[in-house]
């Protein structure tokens, strides 16, 4: 890949998940024995990315913990949002005062993050750098989500994402983003989705759909189902 570092958005509370993230982070949940987290790290990794940076706040001396007992091969900076939590946007935006790279590859943890994905994800980074775009957005549609329940987030025509009453696509999850598209704003917290609505109006969010089952870590009564499997 062309991109060197990924991002990891470890700082939420996981307050669906009550009562496991009460004293675990949604991150270190695991299913398989494996923790949500190693699962992501791992893609990345398989990726040939070696440059990852996991920004915390609830919990967060567990995170450190795991990934200084885990002895991963790439290079895994953790940050702090501080003394509050930043929200997804704000938390990215602090995230890119650690990398000198442009444009970056993020990740939410709790999707299911297994290396099928990899062969999209590198599409998916063509495609940005073909088009010269700012934020392209990995996207499923809803019949390919485990968990029936969620409600679609997008729709997509031609690569190019469009909100109307056809939301059949839910965010996975996955992005790359251009470091200067953040630079406008000024807000310490804000949530990536007031960047994304901007992105929109201007006709300029782009979406990479995969052919993948999505697998998240909604809710309780998710995690309770995904054990089965």
């Amino acid at each position: 890949m062309r991109i060197n570092t990924a991002f990891i958005l470890c700082a939420g509370f996981g307050k669906r998940l009550n009562p496991l993230t009460l004293d675990t982070p949604k991150p270190l949940i695991k299913l398989n024995n494996i923790a949500v987290l190693e699962t992501c790290i791992n893609l990345i990794e398989s990726l040939g990315i070696h440059q990852i940076i996991i920004n915390t706040f609830y919990l967060k001396n567990q995170i450190h913990d795991f990934i200084n007992n885990k002895k991963f091969k790439s290079k895994i900076s953790i940050i702090e949002d501080g003394e509050k939590i930043l929200d997804t946007g704000g938390g990215i935006n602090n995230m890119m005062k650690y990398t000198s790279e442009d444009n970056v590859l993020i990740f939410n943890p709790d999707t299911i993050w297994k290396k099928n994905y990899f062969n999209e994800i590198i599409e998916m980074e063509n495609m940005y750098f073909s088009k010269k775009l700012k934020n392209i957005l990995l996207l499923a549609k809803k019949e390919l989500s485990f968990d029936k329940n969620l409600n679609g987030d997008f729709d997509l025509k031609e690569n190019l994402i469009i909100k109307n009453n056809e939301t059949k696509f839910i965010y996975t999850g996955c992005q790359i983003i251009n470091k200067k598209l953040l630079s406008n704003y000024k807000d310490k917290i804000f949530s990536i989705t007031n960047v994304w609505n901007d992105l929109i109006k201007k006709k300029e969010l782009y979406g990479f759909e995969t052919d993948n089952d999505f697998y998240h870590l909604t809710d309780l009564e998710t995690f309770k189902k995904l054990q089965d499997l």
